[in-house]
């Protein structure tokens, strides 16, 4: 359980009298496997959390034990209220002053025991980032919540990996979404979805006209809606055979993309499909040389075929004089 997640998990359990385990995971965004797993880590941790069966029972927390939130200001309520993000992801919105004094006030207020265990701020550490991310120069968090939370339409210049020249458009945004350690401007553009990478908004300005957004539709329906069509709806399937040596690689790089196939499995490889968004995203595999035996589909072999021929083309020996 991150420290977000529990002091989320506090706050709404001292909210209410009585709150089942599926509202819970429906608030925090996670499965009630997950639910079940925190509720017993705070049991098992000494914290007076009990639980009921039946159509009037529910999670609750003992008389006299809930969270003083009297103390909190507004602003450190709403930062609070910000489940999932690490230290550097508050820092990036300008959030972790405040986040850092409302988490100081609720420690403050709570019993000491001689029994008492270290704080879970000070033995974990929560940090989302990929390895090896670069640098990057585009637009932050902070400099784009303002406008957002006016609730303002934008107009930004997208420099995108699959356009030669800047794109000036006009979007109405939603709100930022963390995903995996990068930040994303969710927007709709001419009424379609759309994710933006903040670090490819090379400039922004504020549009002086309320934003326009589908009705019904929120941040959090059409962050999930997208991220449901990139994970399944892909252009592309690409059957291959993967040494055995590089199979956990190739889980790492490709993650959920990679499906394996369990009753395809030799001594010297395994049998996978790779889901890919784009065809010309099948360069992705040259890193691996031949440790990755493409089969098909026939379209996706020619790629890397005039992909390796251009490589070797570039790194070819010059003629001798």
């Amino acid at each position: 359980m991150t420290p977000d997640r529990f002091f989320t998990l506090m706050l709404l359990l001292a909210s209410r009298d009585a709150v089942t385990t599926q509202e819970l995971a429906s608030a925090l965004g996670v499965s009630l496997r997950t639910i079940t797993r925190d509720l017993n880590w705070l049991r098992d941790a000494g914290l007076p959390v009990t639980a009921q069966r039946g159509r009037l029972g529910g999670v609750t927390m003992l008389p006299g034990s809930a969270l003083d939130l009297t103390r909190l200001t507004p602003g450190e309520r709403d930062h609070l209220s910000l489940a999932g993000l690490d230290e550097k992801q508050r820092a990036e919105l300008d959030a972790s002053v405040e986040s850092q004094r409302a988490i100081s006030k609720i420690a403050a207020t709570q019993p000491r025991r001689t029994h008492e265990l270290l704080p879970l701020t000070d033995v974990v550490h929560v940090d989302s980032r990929p390895w090896l991310q670069a640098r990057t120069s585009g637009a932050t968090p902070a400099s784009l919540i303002g406008p957002v939370r006016r609730g303002r339409r934008l107009r930004i210049e997208y420099d995108s990996s699959r356009e030669s020249c800047l794109r000036d458009l006009v979007v109405d945004p939603y709100g930022l979404f963390a995903k995996a350690g990068t930040w994303y401007l969710v927007a709709d553009c001419a009424r379609v979805p759309r994710m933006y990478r903040l670090e490819r908004i090379t400039a922004w300005k504020e549009v002086d006209q309320p934003r326009r957004i589908r009705e019904s539709q929120t941040l959090a329906t059409v962050a999930a809606a997208l991220v449901d069509q990139w994970e399944h709806n892909h252009v592309i399937e690409v059957s291959a055979t993967i040494d055995q040596t590089q199979i956990e690689r190739a889980q790492r790089i490709f993650g959920q993309r990679l499906v394996q196939d369990d009753h395809e499995e030799s001594a010297t490889g395994h049998k996978v499909v790779i889901r890919f968004l784009y065809l010309e995203d099948v360069r992705a595999l040259l890193p691996f040389g031949s440790a990755i035996t493409v089969h098909g589909p026939t379209e996706a072999r020619a790629h890397l075929c005039d992909f390796a021929t251009t490589l070797a083309h570039h790194y070819a020996p010059s003629p001798t004089s």
